[in-house]
């Protein structure tokens, strides 16, 4: 059985294409890619088709991630077939829970920053699209940070849907 995650920010651009790229080799190192499969997609589809902002795919690259990416919009008929749906910010949280055709799907969304345990109470990964280079790195930290217990939460449930 395939668990299915996938990353939401707004535009699918620069933090859920960086998120799905450093839980997809999270996923690799953890000999899982095989049975977790992960994607990322926009609440909006202002940037379809295009390929990740190219200072995601810098500091992706700087760091040694996978940077094929091309952006898309969220589906509610997507819920169906997905395990976990990873919101990159509050306001993300908020759209698709509301775009959630079941309370079933709705529990389904999840804040990325809430599997950091060193979070505290501010969950949003900043949007670094109007900055410079250094929101981006500072995306990757909280996106790299929060990974660890993504994947210890991802692999409970794997492991639980074997057995």
């Amino acid at each position: 059985m395939t668990y299915r995650v996938c990353f939401v920010c707004t535009g699918n651009i620069c933090r859920s294409p960086m998120a799905e790229s450093v839980f997809r080799t999270r996923v690799a190192e953890a000999g899982l890619d095989g049975t977790v499969e992960v994607d990322s997609a926009g609440t909006g589809g202002w940037h379809e088709g295009d390929p990740a902002d190219p200072r995601t795919v810098a500091v992706l690259r700087e760091h040694g991630y996978g940077t094929e990416h091309t952006a898309r919009q969220f589906q509610a008929s997507w819920f169906s077939r997905l395990d976990l749906v990873i919101a990159l910010d509050e306001g993300h949280l908020k759209a698709l829970r509301r775009l959630a055709p079941t309370e079933q799907d709705a529990a389904k969304v999840r804040l990325l920053r809430s599997y950091d345990p060193a979070a505290g109470d501010d969950l949003d990964v900043p949007d670094p699209y109007y900055g410079g280079m250094d929101g981006f790195e500072e995306c990757l930290e909280m996106v790299e940070a929060a990974s660890e217990g993504l994947l210890a939460a991802v692999r409970e449930q794997v492991e639980g849907h074997a057995g």
